[in-house]
């Protein structure tokens, strides 16, 4: 039903991997497959349920019929109300109550694996370190991502001089390697402002490691993987226009809304 379980889990990892691989499921019903979604959940079924599962993808489906089930289970009806309402309001009340069933889930293996009070405050803090499936589908995690992303104009202007010694035709993203001569001159207060950079695409922290790429018109950050744009290919971009930019003056008509 659910695409896996945490039966062999044994550590808060695995836990806090579970939780980010059903997050990322709903998310994706939410944002990019929210077509998709919508036709899904017709009011004239019966009791529907989104389910987030373990591999990044979604269902939607019936709830399982044992009692009790083996996972806590979704909201039931979020089918009833999707024409009772404005779409964007129907998606915001959705996302409200995934994200009371992530947590749901996440205290579930908590509790079934015995994890202590010390490693389940560390999962939990690293659950709220992210922004909740509602804060991304309302638009206010890109917000605090933009207000954050001022904030670090300073690191900003250190990636742009340093693409540009390195002969780089685009300044606006960055790759984050082993620390250089210029980057051992970041202190540690640059260091933790971009580490609470989020990305516009997924809402997660900066990383280490990690590419890195910045719009030129909205200026917000996002993961090269979350908008599918490599180091190589950002070299030949002169000015990079994140999705929801490139598609601002593009008309598209959508039933949900």
């Amino acid at each position: 039903m659910d695409g896996g379980t945490l039966q062999n889990a044994r550590t808060v990892e695995e836990v806090f991997k579970d939780f980010k691989g059903r997050r990322a499921g709903i998310i994706k019903a939410l944002t990019t497959d929210v077509a998709e979604f919508f036709e899904q959940c017709d009011p004239e079924k019966e009791n529907l349920c989104l389910y987030g599962l373990p591999n990044e993808q979604w269902k939607v489906t019936l709830p399982v019929d044992e009692v009790p089930p083996e996972l806590p289970e979704p909201v039931l009806g979020i089918n009833f109300a999707r024409d009772g309402m404005q779409g964007k309001d129907w998606l915001a009340l959705v996302a409200i109550h995934s994200d009371a069933w992530l947590l749901a889930v996440a205290s579930y293996f908590g509790a079934r694996l015995s994890i202590d009070k010390t490693n389940r405050k560390r999962l939990f803090n690293s659950i709220h370190d992210l922004p909740t499936i509602f804060e991304i589908v309302t638009g206010s995690a890109k917000k605090q991502a933009k207000e954050k992303s001022s904030v670090s104009n300073h690191i900003r202007n250190k990636s742009k001089s340093s693409t540009k010694a390195r002969g780089s035709e685009s300044a606006k993203y960055l790759k984050i390697m082993q620390p250089t001569d210029e980057d051992e001159g970041l202190d540690e207060e640059d260091e933790e402002e971009h580490g609470n950079t989020l990305c516009g695409e997924c809402g997660e922290n900066y990383a280490e490691d990690e590419f890195w790429i910045c719009c030129d018109i909205c200026e917000t950050w996002f993961h090269g993987k979350c908008v599918k744009i490599t180091p190589a290919m950002a070299e030949h971009i002169k000015q990079y226009k994140c999705p929801s930019c490139n598609n601002n003056n593009k008309k598209r008509a959508r039933p949900y809304r």
